[in-house]
């Protein structure tokens, strides 16, 4: 359950909003007395599953207008008990899309803690990896700082919004290029072990991490729509993008380059499926723009990013078959 906060001038839009609340069948609604004899204020106390339609037609009735602002607020218990009314529908309970793209946006920031947080998982992961510590390499990717921009370029490609896709996109960049660099200094100050059993099976490409990778990107997307962030730190084991971005590091700083260049197309691979199976997902919640206009454009950025998914997923299906890419690698 959520209450939805209206602030908005005293106008004539104000009678089309409370039109607007009625047929959304609220819990309950009120308008609140204000000081100030300009203002209007309305509470209104939504029922799962028709917050977002609402909260269109507000949008809609408040195009153009100035002086407003429409706040979201989570309800964890109220009493006495609301019993469902079975004689409506029963909708799934799904966050909102402002809800879901201002988490999915903080999780996309290039700023100093994002790569603090790059840094220092590599160093977990390269470390886990040289010393063959399952647990460490398990904490490098609960660390996962790689997931937020994934999830962003997901988002931004779903909602059609080219500054959450481009800032999302040159974060992943970022943050890739960082952990490579970062693994690579690693690799100059460390006698790397290539006896280690986690180091070596990130060079080993198996369709099976592929179907694991769209799986957990599938949950974090499901995950988000549904407002429940504590699953994704399941999912941030899953995703595994740290521990084969630090092997790509390690073995190129020790020459490895055969091996390098498997354990780049597993993280390569990792982070298409990845964005495959999170834009599948956003666009089966139905989380797209507002106005038609902008869906246009959406639907056009899901046909790009997908078709680009699809074709890479698709070469690297037949390099792995082909060339046997997930065969144990050996040393020496």
């Amino acid at each position: 359950m959520r209450r939805l906060d209206l602030h908005m001038r005293d106008s004539d839009e104000f009678d089309i909003v409370i039109r607007a609340i009625k047929p959304a069948d609220p819990i309950d609604y009120l308008v609140i007395p204000v000081e100030q004899q300009d203002r209007k204020y309305v509470s209104v106390f939504l029922r799962d599953g028709t917050g977002q339609a609402l909260m269109d037609n507000l949008q809609t009735c408040l195009e153009g207008q100035d002086d407003w602002r429409i706040s979201l607020i989570p309800i964890e218990a109220t009493a006495p008990k609301i019993e469902a009314d079975k004689d409506k529908q029963q909708t799934s309970k799904q966050a909102l899309r402002e809800e879901i793209f201002t988490d999915v946006q903080d999780g996309a920031k290039l700023d100093r803690d994002f790569l603090i947080l790059v840094v220092l998982s590599t160093i977990v992961a390269a470390v886990a990896l040289d010393s063959n510590s399952v647990a460490g390499v398990i904490g490098a990717m609960v660390i996962a700082p790689l997931l937020g921009p994934i999830l962003g370029f997901s988002m931004g490609a779903a909602l059609g919004d080219q500054k959450l896709l481009v800032g999302a996109g040159k974060t992943l960049v970022v943050g890739i290029g960082v952990a490579l660099l970062s693994a690579v200094l690693i690799s100059l100050v460390l006698d790397v072990d290539f006896s280690s059993r986690e180091l070596i099976s990130r060079a080993e490409v198996r369709l099976e991490g592929m179907a694991l990778a769209i799986a957990a990107g599938a949950a974090a997307a499901l995950s988000m729509a549904k407002g429940q962030g504590s699953v994704l730190v399941g999912v941030m084991v899953a995703a595994a993008l740290l521990p084969p971005g630090a092997a790509v590091g390690l073995f190129a700083g020790s020459g490895e380059w055969e091996l390098a260049s498997r354990a780049g197309l597993l993280l390569l691979l990792n982070v298409a499926s990845l964005v495959f199976s999170a834009l599948v997902v956003f666009r089966l919640k139905k989380i797209k723009p507002r106005s038609w206009i902008e869906q246009k454009g959406a639907d056009r950025a899901v046909a790009i990013n997908i078709g680009l998914s699809v074709m890479f997923l698709s070469a690297a299906v037949i390099l792995i078959v082909v060339l046997d890419l997930g065969s144990e690698v050996s040393i020496g």
